[in-house]
């Protein structure tokens, strides 16, 4: 475990001792979106003592910060009052690109217990789960993103048409395009390991100006706050090279699109042994990891807006475009949604390719683990072999839903999802992800003038 293990009051005189006068705080809301402030020095004492108001409307709105009108847990029904952020020392960093100022994440509360709504907490209920099963969690994530030499500004005036990529062409794994851009590429490694972000690789991938970074693992509640922290922190560094990077699925629709490859793996610590490895197994599989797998793809269709939860995912789930159709499973196959990595006893893991850069890290990661554990709860059976072959023609596996809406639907329905996360969330989650499709709806896209605008 890799955080700072530093309790509020080691936190709290730490703060008081550095030369800063401010400190910055931040929660996440559900699209995994960073939301914070500055707290003055001597207001962040008494936040870190108890706790502080955070309005609840960071739960009851979208991306663009219109306000939902079909959610319960707030809106104007309820005025919008202070949520409790209760900040957790443990996450404590410095940020290196912002004059080493102290930074805490948070999470929120409500009546002294976890608020039924708030991602963090969400995945921390599965990790206690995991926990009291007699499991502990490796969690990772990589991430492909593209970038492009535009700011907020310019983007918006082009009209969010036609951006300018950071590079030109198809170069994965170039060493000639990260030496072209030297300076962001060092400031991206040197800086977020300094922010306590470690990442284990970054290359470019086959695109104009996209690149991929897979992130140190860690437990999975720390895994999810990196992942977090690297697509603000990734935006906040470029801003400073004039580059502006986006996490969207599928910005380009003759590209390919930006996946947020989760990897997992299970552990008795005690022992330090990885359960899902077996040296025996053709596959170096133990009986535990099979369980784990059938539960992911069981419950995966069900599951699918944790992984892709907007409008644009499902453009990025076509066939032939590095991201799966199918609920189904290979060794070592990257067109099938789970790929088993059979490494050595330390790295054997499963590799969840289903879920984009676009989805919220905590609840990606706790649909992927909550559903490995329902597998081997219920003692699950894999309903097949690994798929050797190209994932796309498998017609024996279930196909995911088509768009957004489909998928929520299904959610809304799924008993699965309720067992797993508690209706109140389910039952938000799932308003949110409808009111998304119905902003969608309502929308003229650059699409529809092109065709029909001077022909109809």
């Amino acid at each position: 475990m890799r955080k700072s293990g530093l309790s509020a009051q080691e936190a709290t005189e730490k703060v008081e001792r550095s030369a800063a006068t401010k400190v910055k705080v931040a929660v996440t809301d559900l699209d995994g979106v960073l939301r914070g402030k500055y707290l003055h020095k001597d207001k962040f004492t008494s936040a870190m003592t108890s706790s502080f108001g955070f309005c609840n409307v960071v739960f009851g709105w979208d991306a663009a910060d219109v306000c939902y009108d079909n959610a319960r847990y707030t809106g104007w029904h309820t005025g919008y009052p202070d949520a409790e952020v209760h900040l957790d020392p443990s996450t404590y960093r410095e940020v290196p690109w912002d004059g080493n100022v102290p930074f805490f994440l948070g999470d929120f509360w409500r009546g002294g217990a976890p608020l039924e709504v708030c991602p963090r907490q969400l995945l921390k209920k599965v990790v206690e789960r995991l926990a009291a099963a007699g499991y502990e969690a490796l969690s990772s994530l990589e991430y492909e993103w593209f970038n492009f030499r535009e700011t907020p500004q310019s983007l918006a005036d082009k009209g969010y048409a036609r951006p300018d990529p950071l590079t030109p062409g198809m170069f994965g794994y170039s060493i000639i395009r990260l030496a072209q851009n030297r300076p962001f590429v060092n400031a991206l490694m040197d800086e977020m390991a300094a922010f306590r972000v470690p990442i284990e690789a970054l290359h470019t991938e086959t695109g104009p100006g996209v690149f991929e970074a897979a992130i140190l693992y860690d437990d999975p509640v720390e895994a999810a706050d990196r992942a977090v922290l690297f697509k603000t922190g990734a935006k906040e560094i470029g801003h400073r090279f004039g580059i502006l990077p986006t996490f969207m699925a599928k910005w380009n629709s003759e590209l390919p699109g930006c996946s947020g490859h989760i990897h997992q793996s299970l552990w008795d610590r005690s022992l330090g042994r990885n359960l899902f490895h077996d040296e025996r197994d053709p596959q170096r599989m133990s009986p535990l990891f099979r369980q784990y797998v059938a539960g992911q793809l069981h419950c995966l269709p069900d599951l699918l807006p944790f992984y892709a939860p907007t409008v644009n995912s499902y453009k990025r789930l076509v066939e032939g475009a590095w991201a799966p159709t199918r609920a189904n499973w290979g060794v070592d196959n990257r067109t099938t949604a789970l790929r088993v990595i059979p490494g050595s006893a330390k790295s054997t893991r499963l590799e969840t390719r289903v879920n984009g850069s676009d989805s919220n890290p905590y609840l990606a990661l706790a649909a992927a683990l909550a559903s490995g554990l329902y597998g081997i709860e219920h003692n699950m059976a894999l309903p097949s072999g690994p798929l050797a072959g190209n994932g796309y023609e498998d017609e024996t596996s279930p196909s995911f839903p088509r768009n957004l809406h489909e998928a929520t639907v299904r959610l809304e329905r799924s008993d699965i999802a309720r067992e797993l996360f508690g209706a109140p969330f389910v039952e938000h989650f799932v308003a949110s992800r409808l009111w998304e499709w119905r902003q969608f709806g309502k929308a003229v896209t650059s699409w529809e003038m092109a065709r029909y605008f001077e022909i109809i």
